[in-house]
């Protein structure tokens, strides 16, 4: 597999969300360092004006966004469990298969609490927000190296918004490429940032 014309890349289009790695991404009213955010103390305090008091966002909240909050709210069990769950499975299974560990800390971020423009039930909305979809992220990217390591096949039909291990994969009823090369595929993870 290391000869190009035997590699089956896609391309993929990424985004990088780690604004340290990615001076555009970065908006100009923050600066970085390691990971904690500072705000230059004219836009914090323009920040803390613009905040909504809690119970102006409260009477300004449509009659159904409450009624449904409760659902919405409850899926923080299943995120719960399918965090524990995922964690422990990686933690145990990863190194017995040769498969760089996935840092949780890169998928489930909680960032937005620092923003003053935010009242208490926003910042709480923002961290349930971060930690659902942060969480989620993280399976998708434990379950794709998994896939990565047993099934490394392409779908014979275009898939809508694969996964960054899909590339890797062999094409769909390439039999030939699938033996010649599923060893190395396998363990094919050197693109992956040192230190996972």
């Amino acid at each position: 597999m290391s000869d190009p014309e035997t590699k089956h890349r896609l391309p993929l289009v990424q985004i990088s969300v780690e604004p340290e790695r990615d001076e555009e991404y970065r908006g100009p009213n923050y600066e970085l360092h390691s990971r904690e955010v500072r705000f230059p103390t004219a836009v914090q305090h323009e920040n803390t004006l613009l905040r909504t008091s809690l119970l102006r966002y409260m009477q300004e909240s449509r009659f159904f966004v409450g009624l449904t909050a409760p659902l919405i709210y409850s899926c923080i069990i299943p995120f719960v469990l399918i965090d524990v769950f995922i964690t422990v499975y990686q933690l145990f299974s990863f190194p017995l298969y040769g498969i760089p560990k996935v840092r949780r800390s890169d998928y489930v971020v909680f960032d937005r609490g620092k923003l003053c423009y935010l009242n208490l039930l926003e910042r709480i909305n923002c961290a349930y927000c971060s930690y659902g979809n942060g969480v989620m992220a993280y399976v998708v990217e434990i379950a794709a190296r998994t896939e990565q390591h047993w099934c490394p096949i392409r779908h014979a039909h275009r898939i809508e918004h694969p996964h960054d291990r899909y590339s890797h994969f062999i094409p769909y009823g390439d039999a030939k490429a699938y033996r010649a090369e599923i060893e190395e595929v396998r363990v094919d993870f050197g693109d992956l940032k040192s230190g996972e």
